[in-house]
C-alpha cells in the first residue's frame, strides 16, 4: 500500500488489453478514485482536468505535453512487436481505392496509426473521414473501409472483406519498431510521489502477468473469445513495457504524425525520470 498526500483521481481503460496493467491497483492506491472507461474519453477527462493519471491514447499524450504539461511514467504501457489483433482495419475495396474511412471512436492512438500508415505505404488520403460509434456494427458502415479497435475487433468475421489489415503488425513491417497505443499519463500535482506511484504501476503489471490465466478465464467468456484466444492475446500478442525500442518507435509516431498534422509542431516524447526505475528492452 503506497500513501499519498494527496488523493489521486486515476482513469483506467476498460478494454481487455489494460487489465494486466492495473491489477491489484485498488489493494495499492485504497484512498484513490478508480474510473474505467474508453481510451478516447479518458483523454478527454484528463485534458478537463479532471484526472491525475489516465492510460490514454499515445497521440493524446503528445498533444497534451505542450498544451497541458503531460509526462508519461516510465516502465508500463501497452503496446505492440508483432500483430495485435485488435485494432484492424476492414476494406471493402482494394486499400488504393479507398476514398471515404470510417474511424472507431474507441481510441485517438489507432485512427491516427491507421491514417499515417495508410499515407506513408500506399500514399492514400482519405477524403472523408467519419466516425464509428463505439455501439455501431462495423458491417452496418457504408464507408469504403472501417478502422476497429478492441475487444471487438477479435471477433470480426473477416472474410466478408476484400482486405483485412493487422495495423501493430503492419507498423512492425513498416518501421522495424514497435508501436505504442496507450501509455500512463500524468498532469503536474503537487503531492504525489511520482516515483513511488511509477513503481506501484510497474509491480501491478508484473502482478497482472503472472496472473494473466485469471484474467483470460474470467474475461473470455464475456467477450465471445475462447480461454485460449484471451490468454495469447494478454502474453503474446501485447507487449506491457516501455523500453528503449518502444520509446523510439513512439517517437517516430510522433515524427510521422507531425508531417501529418496530426499533433502539434516540435511535439516531444516527454518521460519521468525515476531515480528507482529504468525502462526494460
Amino acid at each position: 500500500m503506497f500513501a499519498m498526500s494527496a488523493r489521486l483521481n486515476i482513469g483506467l481503460v476498460s478494454y481487455l488489453n489494460a487489465r494486466p496493467l492495473y491489477f491489484g491497483l485498488h489493494k495499492r492506491f485504497p484512498e484513490a478514485r478508480l474510473e474505467a472507461d474508453l481510451p478516447s474519453r479518458l483523454a478527454s477527462r484528463m485534458a478537463a482536468g479532471e484526472l491525475d493519471l489516465a492510460m490514454i491514447p499515445s497521440v493524446e499524450f503528445l498533444r497534451g505535453v505542450g498544451l497541458h504539461g503531460y509526462f508519461a511514467l516510465p516502465g508500463a504501457a501497452i503496446s505492440t512487436r508483432s500483430a495485435v489483433r485488435s485494432v484492424k482495419l476492414l476494406s471493402n475495396v482494394p486499400l488504393r481505392d479507398i476514398r471515404r474511412l470510417a474511424l472507431d471512436e474507441g481510441s485517438r492512438t489507432s485512427q491516427a496509426l491507421c491514417r499515417i500508415w495508410l499515407d506513408g505505404v500506399h500514399k492514400v488520403r482519405p477524403e472523408s473521414l467519419e466516425e464509428l460509434p463505439i455501439g455501431v456494427p462495423p458491417e452496418e458502415s457504408t464507408a469504403d473501409a472501417v478502422l476497429v479497435i478492441g475487444d471487438r475487433a477479435m471477433r470480426i468475421d473477416e472474410s466478408r472483406y476484400h482486405e483485412v489489415v493487422d495495423l501493430g503488425e503492419a507498423w512492425n513491417r513498416w518501421t522495424g519498431l514497435p508501436f505504442v497505443f496507450a501509455v500512463w499519463a500524468a498532469r503536474p500535482r503537487a503531492g504525489i510521489d511520482w516515483d513511488a506511484l511509477a513503481k506501484a504501476l510497474c509491480e501491478c503489471r508484473d502482478d497482472g502477468l503472472r496472473h494473466a490465466s485469471e484474467i483470460a478465464a474470467e474475461h473470455a467468456s464475456r467477450l465471445g473469445l475462447t480461454y485460449d484466444e484471451c490468454l495469447s492475446y494478454l502474453t503474446k500478442n501485447l507487449n506491457y513495457f516501455l523500453g528503449e525500442p518502444e520509446l523510439a518507435g513512439l517517437k517516430l509516431f510522433a515524427a510521422k504524425a507531425e508531417a501529418l498534422g496530426l499533433v502539434p509542431e516540435r511535439c516531444d516524447v516527454v518521460l519521468h525520470r525515476s531515480r528507482d526505475l529504468a525502462c526494460r528492452d
